[in-house]
């Protein structure tokens, strides 16, 4: 042989907790982020990523799903995607109390208007998923099936509670008192 690496096992090891604690550092910020811009609605998200979380984390013990850097990367994606539709669902919200509608109307619309968005973008990366757990299940791709079945556990769990706990918390929230203040809900200043 003209060259031989060694590669010890703590090398993973430490690759994996740096990306946990870069996934952790970007879902705090993200969570800042969700806080300070869409106030009370921001609020209410964090809390339905963070139920995400443990969700997704527990499906995974459930399985049991092997997290992996690829798996890992899956789960940080995914977490990205449930964002996401929580900021299409706000920004629906934020154009229905722009023309006047009141909270709860603006939250039902919302809703409404983002659903056909999450959904297709979802349903996208599902077929992706699904591909690659296909095609990466021949030989000795095991992280790119591990990376598939992640990603469709971590898109399929960000659908539900986007759609599901989120909106069940902001129609509680939206039906107190404070629906008399909308400007609250959303990043724009509204009376």
């Amino acid at each position: 042989p003209l060259s031989s690496n060694f590669v010890a096992a703590s090398l993973g090891a430490d690759s994996l907790d740096q990306a946990i604690e870069a996934g952790l550092l970007g879902f705090a910020l993200v969570l800042f982020f969700m806080v300070a811009y869409y106030r009370l609605s921001g609020l209410i998200a964090a809390v339905s990523l963070v139920f995400y979380m443990a969700l997704v984390l527990a499906i995974f013990k459930l399985l049991p799903v092997t997290l992996t850097l690829a798996g890992l990367a899956a789960f940080i994606l995914s977490l990205g995607m449930a964002v996401d539709a929580n900021i299409l669902i706000f920004e629906r919200m934020k154009e229905e109390l722009r023309i006047g509608r009141s909270l709860p109307c603006a939250t039902q619309n919302g809703f409404n208007r983002a659903w056909t968005s999450i959904r297709d973008g979802n349903l996208a990366t599902l077929v992706i998923a699904g591909v690659l757990f296909f095609f990466g299940s021949s030989g000795a791709n095991s992280a790119v099936t591990g990376f598939a079945v992640a990603l469709a556990i971590g898109v399929t769990t960000s659908m539900f509670t986007a759609i599901v706990v989120s909106r069940k918390l902001i129609t509680i929230v939206a039906g107190t008192a404070l629906k008399h203040w909308p400007g609250a809900f959303s990043p724009e200043g509204y009376k």
